[in-house]
Parts: C-alpha cells; sequence; structure tokens
C-alpha cells in the first residue's frame, strides 16, 4: 500500500540539522582530549590515537551494516533504537578503566553515532524537487558546524574538568535528543521491498553499475583523508612545537574548531548554488584549495595565523566537496539515497581511518613536516584522479 511522505517543514528540517550535529559531535570529542588520555593512562601519542582511528572505522562500518535499513525499515524506530546504543556507549566510555577497553569503545561510539547519515537522505526524500540540495546543505551545515563544534567544547571541558567529564555530559546530550526526536520526528516509511540479504546485495550492484558514485566515492575518502591528517595530531604539535602543556594544548586545538566553521557556512551555501556551476569544474576548484592549505601548513604550520588560514582553506575545500559528491548521487538515485550514501559515507571514513593512522605515525616519525606531506600527498592524489576520471 502507498503511503505518502510527510512533508519537509521547517521544524523538520531544524530538528535534523541540531540533532545531526549533536549526535555526529561524539565521534570528534575525543581529538582535543588525545593528550589528556595520553597522560592520564601514560600511553605514547601512537598508541592513543588510535581512539580516533578506532571511531571513523566505527562510523564507517556503522554506515555500512546500519544505514541501509533506512530504505528497509521506519527511520524514526532505528533512530529510537540506536539511540540506547549510543547513550550506552557514551557512558561507557566515561568510566573506562583503560586504554585496551576504550578503542573498542570507541568503535561502538563511531558505529551507532551514523544517525545523521539517515537525517541527510531523509532531507532530500523529504524535500520539494528544486530544493534538494539546499535541503542537504542545510543539514550538512548542522553537521559541520557539530563537527566543529565538538572540538571547541571537549578541548575546554577537557581543561577545566577533564575528559570523562565530556563523555558523561555527552551521554546527558543524547537523552534530550532523544526525547525531542521521540515527540517531534515524523515517520519515514521505506521504499525497499526485500529481506536484508538482498538490501546488502543491492549495494554492490549501485556500486559496480554507476561509475559516478565510484568516482565520488574516491573523492570523499582522500579528501577526508587529508582533513583527518590535519586534525588527528594536531594536539600533538601544539604541545611539542608550540611548547603548550597538555592542558592548554587540548583547549587551545578545541578553539581551533571555531575556525572550521567557514566550512560549514560554506556547505549551506554551496547547497544553494550547486546547480547554477559543471560539477566537475568545482571539484577541481575544492581539490587545489585543499592542496594550497597544506602548502600554507607546511611554511605557516609553526604560527597561529598559518593555522588558521590553513584550517579555513581546508575546511571549505573539503566540505564543498562533500556537498557536491552528494548533490550529484543522490540526483541519479533518488529511490536508494540511503543505500547510495551508504557507499559514499563508508569509502569517506575509511579515508578518514586511514589518514588518521597515518599521520599519527608520520609525526612521530618525522614531526610537523611528515603530516604535512601526507595530508598533502591525499588532496593531490584526490585532484589527479578527478582529472583522470572526469574525461570518462
Amino acid at each position: 500500500m502507498d503511503i505518502s511522505q510527510p512533508k519537509l517543514t521547517p521544524k523538520i528540517l531544524w530538528l535534523m540539522t541540531i540533532s545531526s550535529g549533536l549526535v555526529v559531535a561524539n565521534n570528534y570529542y575525543n581529538q582535543p582530549l588525545l593528550g589528556l588520555m595520553a597522560k592520564d593512562f601514560n600511553v605514547s601519542e601512537s598508541q592513543i590515537s588510535g581512539i580516533t582511528m578506532f571511531t571513523q572505522i566505527g562510523y564507517a562500518c556503522g554506515l555500512f551494516f546500519l544505514i541501509p535499513l533506512g530504505d528497509m525499515f521506519r527511520r524514526k524506530k532505528i533512530i529510537l533504537i540506536d539511540f540506547i546504543f549510543i547513550i550506552s556507549s557514551l557512558l561507557a566510555m566515561a568510566v573506562s578503566p583503560s586504554v585496551k577497553l576504550l578503542l573498542p569503545i570507541s568503535f561502538i561510539i563511531g558505529f551507532t553515532s551514523v544517525i545523521p547519515q539517515l537525517f541527510i537522505p531523509m532531507a532530500a526524500t523529504l524535500a520539494a524537487p528544486e530544493d534538494k540540495s539546499k535541503a542537504v546543505g542545510f543539514v550538512m551545515s548542522g553537521l559541520l558546524l557539530g563537527i566543529l563544534g565538538s572540538r571547541v567544547i571537549s578541548g575546554y571541558i577537557g581543561d577545566i574538568l577533564g575528559w570523562r567529564e565530556m563523555y558523561f555530559i555527552a551521554a546527558i546530550l543524547m537523552g534530550i535528543v532523544y526525547i525531542f526526536i521521540y515527540v517531534n520526528l515524523s515517520e519515514i516509511y521505506p521504499q525497499f521491498k526485500g529481506n536484508y540479504k538482498n538490501l546488502m546485495l543491492s549495494l554492490v550492484k549501485l556500486f559496480k553499475s554507476d561509475p559516478s558514485l565510484r568516482f565520488a566515492a574516491l573523492r570523499g575518502g582522500l579528501s577526508f583523508a587529508s582533513l583527518s591528517a590535519f586534525w588527528t595530531p594536531l594536539v600533538f604539535h601544539l604541545e611539542e612545537n608550540f611548547h603548550l602543556s597538555k592542558g592548554t594544548a587540548s583547549n587551545i586545538a578545541g578553539k581551533f574548531g571555531l575556525v572550521g566553521a567557514f566550512g560549514a557556512l560554506a556547505a549551506a551555501l554551496m547547497g544553494k548554488v550547486i546547480y547554477k556551476f559543471n560539477k566537475n569544474t568545482i571539484l577541481i576548484f575544492t581539490a587545489l584549495m585543499i592542496i594550497i592549505s597544506w602548502i600554507i601548513f607546511y611554511y605557516g604550520g609553526y604560527t597561529y595565523i598559518g593555522l588558521t588560514i590553513g584550517i579555513i582553506l581546508i575546511d571549505i575545500g573539503v566540505q564543498s566537496t562533500q556537498i557536491t559528491n552528494q548533490s550529484i548521487i543522490f540526483s541519479n538515485h533518488p529511490e536508494a539515497e540511503n543505500r547510495v550514501n551508504t557507499i559514499y559515507m563508508t569509502s569517506y571514513f575509511i579515508g578518514g581511518s586511514m589518514g588518521t593512522f597515518i599521520s599519527a605515525y608520520a609525526f612521530e616519525m618525522y614531526n610537523w613536516a611528515g603530516v604535512v606531506g601526507v595530508g598533502g600527498l591525499f588532496a593531490l592524489i584526490m585532484l589527479v584522479f578527478h582529472l583522470i576520471l572526469m574525461k570518462k
């Protein structure tokens, strides 16, 4: 039986946008807190960086195994059940007695905190055809502000109260969001007919049949690898090369997140104007912007102003790439938006975990120059592949 879907009202759009920001923040609270965690457990920088990597791998797995369910089951029900696991994992993080437990708990936090990737295609589904890119850009701007704000908040709270307290506060926030979603979110009914096995097999079919989806996934993964290569070792860079204490470095690393708000503004703007320009041309410019940011990090990365300018450019470049990629894949597959978003975002966060892993070791071996080399190389590879593949 055909069940009409609700319309995307401003109230629902704002609810999805704010909820996306607050939920995705769970994945990024750890970055400014790594120095404090390393001190608390008396472990090395590369060992504690595994927390960020496990969170990103968990997020990628959650995207792959959970998000396709949005095409098969009622989305509000999925979201509310998932919130129970989010809150439980955040509380477990706050009371964990060892690094060995932090790693699997971080994986679970990432695995469950994928709700924004249900909201983004939901916005595209419910919006009028002419407003799809605008709606996606609006929800994405909330998600990005959540990522950036999480670093500011966790850096400040970590410095004042401690890293465990940050996770207790996060659990409380998730309880509040749960209530708002339970009361206000409209139910979205699925379109896919079949079992979970067929649902997952359809991911393979989509990936094989659509080169534009494969190319978008590759660009997204490489762009996020470049961005993650910067943010993960930043707190250690501030400690070692700016001679700051762990608490102060954590606080300042968080405040740099405010600078990245330009990326969120770029996402909202890109959603409004993207249809006016050739997408291949946009992607060339965004890749060049990311490369230029790494050149600035190389020459100016030992000054606050150099880091600030570089952060503005890399965030605008990466988030504009993201919006352009998602605009391409959603317009090609309106009947399978959750599944194509799964493919894209899984690649995106696999790239992020690669950037985190490699840059952590690059910093340990070659200091800031190693980080710049890793991040710049990911951006350069993205540009080269795009120039080659856009002709096909």
